[in-house]
């Protein structure tokens, strides 16, 4: 998921980008399931709430997604924020959605109710967009296709110390990529740390969002 919050005011109001497919959203006919072309379906609705620029929001597979917006429209990225930095696995099944059990994903602090709520989400998750986004994902790497280099917004990446998914160092690799940004490392043994750690997540992104709004 992709959120965009337009900032307008005091507050930050958000609204959230989920793929083609997912929620009321429909897919458009012959819709390409790539990072281009998911980062324009975004375009489309900054275009219909009638924001020209937001504060572009990520996590995991919508990190991915708010990068390759980033890159493409920086003109409409007021900042980025990506929790926990999209890995490349290129050899993942993607014909299933899940791929490890949501325990995995959400580290051992989290509780058996938040457990199955995401083990019954993704279980009951309609197939074409879930595999759809997945593929779009692991057809890229961003650090070898130049993409982050692109990215000029103020730039947050957040990630945790001991998520199975993806190592600091790695996240390091492209963070030194990406002009204008800056690494924050959580201490979970979870990769979804949007959910495993979602008020850290929340005051670290609120606080980045205000610092950049100061600075311009």
């Amino acid at each position: 998921m992709v959120r965009v919050a337009a900032a307008h005011g005091p507050g930050i109001p958000g609204a959230a980008a989920r793929p083609p497919g997912l929620g009321r959203s429909r897919i458009p006919a012959s819709f390409e399931w790539s990072l281009p072309s998911l980062a324009a379906f975004v375009a489309h609705i900054l275009d219909k709430a009638g924001a020209d620029s937001a504060h572009i929001i990520g996590a995991k597979a919508g990190g991915a997604v708010a990068m390759q917006f980033a890159a493409d429209y920086p003109a409409r990225t007021r900042t980025l924020s990506v929790i926990h930095v999209p890995s490349v696995e290129r050899d993942r099944n993607i014909s299933e959605p899940s791929f490890a059990p949501q325990s995995a994903r959400l580290g051992s602090a989290a509780s058996k109710e938040m457990v199955d709520y995401w083990a019954n989400m993704f279980a009951t998750a309609p197939e074409i967009p879930a595999k759809g986004l997945l593929a779009a994902v692991s057809k890229s790497d961003p650090a070898r296709d130049g993409l982050l280099q692109r990215i000029k917004a103020p730039t947050l990446l957040m990630t945790a110390d001991r998520g199975q998914s993806q190592s600091v160092e790695k996240a390091r690799q492209y963070q030194a990529l990406i002009p204008n940004s800056r690494l924050v490392v959580l201490q979970s043994d979870g990769y979804h740390i949007a959910a495993s750690n979602a008020d850290e997540c929340v005051t670290n992104v609120l606080a980045f969002i205000k610092k950049a709004r100061k600075g311009a």
